[in-house]
């Protein structure tokens, strides 16, 4: 079966560089480019840190595009209290030999989807800005888009920044909701999935057994990755929220969901952020996004998962 060619979009974090390292370890997928936006970090540190975490992996040709800076109406929100200074705190980085590729990163989305020969799928993994700035520029790329992925929300599980919202969506809800307007399909990784969705106890330990340098960063990005979560939720492990978005579309068959109309909260004097999901369709909206809610196998997911990362850099 061909791969299946994909633009990441993404605001390296911890779970992102899972996420893109996980992405070029697989062979369903073939990455054609990054875009980064300004989310977990500032666009100039979520931008060298996609070209970190590429030339780590081997795969420093691969262009990376700084996208937007800001969101669309709101001011950045970096979170260095949970990813560290860097954003990929736990592993002594080595400087990026390279920097961004030339163009915005919204003009790597348009002119690389309207060029492809075969629809192209959106991994969306921080705030959704660059993906809907492309779609307000030139909508006509959404007919040669297969899917959109993203990471993002919640239902079941509420927010993680508020009590209604998860951090992407609550960056940029009005991106959040051009995305799902779009027509386009859509496959949400919410925190009720990702929740299902944690790392065995110890992981950062079986990551550590493997020599490659990949696999001792990912151990010590897990390892701080974990730190905070586990405090804050009073868990003995954490999901890698974006690699879980990743293995959904790599890997569906170990994930739950429905199809339901969803919308996002933009003006809530305490829900702005809130992922409105119609899980039992009251509200008469079509269907435009698939929910996905539960995770049938976590420890398989980290297994598979652990067996990719591992084929980088060998």
């Amino acid at each position: 079966m061909p791969a299946i060619p994909v633009i990441i979009d993404t605001d390296p974090g911890q779970d992102d560089a899972f996420a893109i390292l996980l992405a070029l370890a697989a062979p369903e997928l073939e990455v054609l480019g990054l875009t980064t936006v300004a989310g977990n970090m500032g666009l100039p540190q979520t931008t060298d840190n996609a070209r970190r975490i590429v030339e780590l992996a081997g795969h420093g040709t691969l262009p990376v595009h700084a996208g937007c800076a800001r969101p669309l109406m709101r001011a950045p929100r970096p979170v260095p209290e949970i990813h560290g200074e860097t954003g990929i705190d736990g592993w002594d980085w080595a400087e990026a030999a390279d920097g961004p590729a030339p163009g915005h990163g919204v003009d790597f989305i348009i002119e690389t989807v309207l060029a492809h020969p075969e629809p192209v799928t959106m991994i969306l993994l921080g705030p959704q800005t660059n993906f809907a700035m492309a779609l307000r520029r030139a909508p006509e790329i959404a007919a040669n888009i297969a899917r959109v992925v993203f990471m993002g929300g919640g239902y079941f599980e509420g927010g993680n920044m508020t009590p209604a919202a998860e951090y992407n969506i609550l960056v940029d809800p009005e991106a959040a909701r051009i995305t799902l307007g779009s027509g386009i399909p859509i496959t949400a990784v919410p925190l009720d999935c990702t929740h299902a969705c944690a790392a065995p106890v110890g992981w950062s330990q079986m990551l550590a057994a493997h020599p490659q340098p990949v696999m001792q960063a990912c151990s010590g990005m897990m390892e701080f990755f974990e730190r905070y979560g586990n405090a804050k939720h009073g868990t003995a492990s954490r999901p890698l929220h974006d690699a879980v978005a990743v293995a959904a579309l790599i890997w569906p068959e170990l994930f739950t969901g429905r199809l339901c109309p969803v919308d996002v909260e933009c003006a809530g004097e305490l829900t702005t952020g809130m992922t409105v999901v119609d899980w039992l369709r009251q509200t008469g909206k079509p269907d435009n996004c698939l929910w996905l809610a539960g995770c049938t196998g976590p420890a398989e997911v980290y297994a598979r998962m652990e067996t990719a990362l591992a084929r980088l850099g060998r």
